[in-house]
């Protein structure tokens, strides 16, 4: 069975913000490293500021289950581009 067209479209558009969504974070991380911004620097606060965006959309106990699913992702490689240690 196939999704209600309202829901897979929905979906589409979900997918496609988060895409678009992330592109704006890999400019403005891009754009700050060539500014001098220590990457580790802004990849942790981009980290602060999302969590901090997070909890006030979703509360500190759904972001803390979201958070404890880190690490296995983490360690799955979901998050490399490669080697880079």
């Amino acid at each position: 069975m196939f999704p209600a067209p309202e829901i897979a479209r929905r979906s589409l558009e979900e997918s496609e913000a988060r895409v678009l969504a992330f592109g704006y974070v890999s400019e403005a991380f891009a754009e700050a490293v060539l500014d001098g911004v220590d990457a580790e620097a802004f990849a942790e606060a981009a980290l602060c500021a999302a969590f901090r965006e997070l909890v006030a959309v979703h509360g500190e106990a759904n972001i803390a289950r979201f958070a404890d699913t880190l690490s296995d992702r983490v360690k799955s490689g979901e998050f490399s581009m490669g080697r880079r240690h």
